[in-house]
């Protein structure tokens, strides 16, 4: 598989992954966490659990997170961190 190849599939799974993407709170954001935190663990995903624990307890910043990726090229991202972006960086950002 060619460079360009890599980078249109990543560039197509990040526009699907926005399509898909649902609205609400930002993952990371502090309502985002509330809102998780009223949830019932047994209703969380796997993927949420890992984001709570990363932006809520931890406290990893999702707006440095976007940035660092921006800077990165598209064609070294893994398939995780272009959905990950799509989801939590595509579409504009909300303030803290």
């Amino acid at each position: 598989m060619n460079l360009n190849s890599t980078v249109a599939r990543v560039c197509a799974f990040v526009a699907a992954a926005w399509l898909v993407s649902a609205c609400g709170d930002r993952v990371g954001s502090e309502a985002w966490c509330e809102d998780m935190s009223q949830k019932s663990k047994s209703e969380w995903t796997m993927e949420q659990a890992g984001d709570y624990t990363k932006y809520c307890v931890l406290g990893m910043d999702p707006e440095k997170w976007c940035e660092e990726m921006e800077e990165k090229p598209k064609g070294d991202w893994t398939a995780n961190e272009a959905a990950d972006y799509a989801k939590n960086c595509v579409g504009g950002r909300s303030s803290k």
